[in-house]
């Protein structure tokens, strides 16, 4: 009996311990190794609801936001998504020179896109929202070409959070095809 409630005490503890489900936002295609336009992306910055806490959001009234312990980013949200904006940019231009903010060479860039993301979560609709303010730049005359607020939802195939992070690196993918289609 005691070797019975030892085990049974491990196996609560490690359930106790478990680290959770981390997501990560997965582009949409594969990134040409070389080549192409030079895009620089970033500043990217998030609303603070989204930069002060690890965790997938969800939008379940027009005034509450929840979220789970045990579905988190892996990693900072904000880095993810210049990450995945970068990696989807690229391969909608066809562009193997892509750089996140900071670079090191700005002399190979030919575009700079600035992001301020202001929603980015799942609602209680069964969709994932991006709403992001942006700017894109000639560089290296750094002369404004476009900007605006752009505002999307897309529906998830399903319910939990691993189908909202799948929701949400589509959105990114569709942000990044209207950038790419202000590029001259």
């Amino acid at each position: 009996m005691k070797n019975l409630t030892a085990f049974v005490f491990c196996l609560l503890m490690a359930g106790c311990g478990s680290s959770g489900n981390f997501y990560v936002l997965a582009p949409a295609g594969k990134v040409p190794s070389s080549g192409g336009p030079g895009i620089g992306v970033g500043p990217v910055t998030m609303a603070d609801y989204l930069v002060d806490r690890p965790y997938l959001v969800f939008q379940s009234t027009p005034t509450k936001m929840e979220t789970s312990d045990a579905h988190q980013w892996a990693g900072d949200l904000e880095s993810n998504f210049k990450r995945a904006l970068g990696s989807d940019l690229g391969y909608r231009r066809g562009s193997g020179n892509v750089q996140e903010y900071p670079w090191e060479r700005e002399s190979e860039l030919s575009y700079q896109v600035a992001v301020d993301v202001k929603r980015f979560h799942g609602t209680s609709e069964g969709d994932a929202v991006l709403e992001a303010s942006w700017r894109l730049y000639s560089l290296p005359d750094s002369r404004l070409i476009a900007s605006g607020t752009t505002t999307l939802n897309e529906p998830l195939s399903g319910d939990g959070f691993e189908r909202l992070a799948e929701a949400q690196s589509r959105l990114v993918d569709r942000f990044a095809v209207i950038l790419a289609g202000k590029m001259r």
